[in-house]
């Protein structure tokens, strides 16, 4: 979120709640402009808009979201990521799997990045992956479950279900292209 911005609407936002702002909206600008606004209305000046207040107020789900998809991934979460596709696979059109897999793609792409980073001070681990320091250390403790050999499998996987998802070499609903992107990525 741009910071000019959201200082002329007295606004501040939490780290989460501007990724899962950006991960709805996508770049259309008046879109983020009309919500960023609703939610002064709602907030109030010199407020931190937070996921609870998102969730609230443009329904957006704290819970069920890429962000945590990812999150529950990176811990190796089985639970937790089949509730959240299994989500997605009822909500397809408000979570279309082939954003889902371009987000799981730069993801992972970061944590193989991230190997490859000799300093691990967060500010130069921040600048080498193009995150928000705020989430250096959660990455820093996923790349303990995913080493690059097994990054390199999950990258591969996700080039797979991309396939399968345009209709090559399979024709699979929602539900069973989630259920087998992450029964393979949890392998």
């Amino acid at each position: 979120m741009d910071s000019k911005f959201l200082r002329a609407k007295h606004l501040t936002i939490t780290p989460k709640a501007s990724l899962m702002l950006a991960e709805f909206l996508g770049n259309d600008l008046s879109k983020i402009a009309n919500e960023l606004t609703k939610l002064e209305l709602v907030v109030g000046a010199d407020k931190e808009v937070t996921p609870e207040i998102i969730e609230e107020n443009i329904g957006i789900s704290k819970d069920f979201n890429n962000f945590e998809l990812q999150k529950a991934l990176g811990h190796l979460d089985h639970k937790k990521a089949y509730q959240i596709v299994n989500y997605f696979s009822q909500n397809s059109k408000q979570h279309p799997f082939v954003f889902t897999i371009s987000i799981l793609y730069m993801y992972f792409t970061k944590l193989m990045k991230l190997h490859t980073v000799a300093d691990k001070n967060p500010g130069t681990v921040a600048k080498a992956l193009g995150v928000n320091p705020y989430f250096v250390n959660e990455y820093i403790a996923v790349s303990r479950n995913f080493p690059m050999k097994r990054i390199s499998g999950v990258l591969n996987t996700l080039r797979t279900y991309d396939t399968k998802s345009k209709g090559v070499g399979a024709n699979l609903s929602p539900r069973d292209l989630y259920n087998e992107l992450i029964f393979n990525i949890l392998k």
